[in-house]
């Protein structure tokens, strides 16, 4: 049987929470729709009135 690597010593932390630093959510970047001004995401219909540049796509 193939034995694994163990670390040889335990991870303090500082090194774990440094490891984990970059792990944080960020908040999506929410845009006005310009037909109806209820907030979407960028490059996607609209959910509220199915609106995507300038013209209808999606029947609400």
């Amino acid at each position: 049987m193939a034995k694994h690597p163990v670390p040889k010593k335990k991870t303090s932390k500082s090194k774990r929470d440094m490891r984990r630093s970059h792990h944080a959510l960020t908040a999506p970047n929410l845009s006005e729709c310009p037909h109806c001004h209820a907030k979407k995401l960028s490059h996607h219909i609209c959910p509220s009135c199915g609106y995507y540049d300038g013209r209808q796509v999606l029947a609400v």
